[in-house]
């Protein structure tokens, strides 16, 4: 069952806004190529976390700029 406009899987309840979209987003493509409902809620959370936290540690990181 996809999810959409706040209609999302209960574990994603208590995630930041910007985690829970990213992971619905992800849920939802992986069950569109045929993963089990579960599979794809677990792997959408885990995927999200390593974007976002990547994403957080590029955009955080100064530049060093030749020197």
């Amino acid at each position: 069952m996809p999810w959409y406009n706040g209609d999302y899987p209960p574990s994603y309840k208590n995630q930041p806004t910007e985690l829970r979209e990213k992971a619905v987003e992800i849920a939802n493509a992986l069950l569109l190529d045929g993963a089990e409902e579960g599979i794809a809620i677990a792997t959408g959370l885990k995927q999200a976390r390593e974007l976002l936290k990547n994403h957080k540690e590029k955009t955080e990181k100064p530049e060093n700029h030749g020197k």
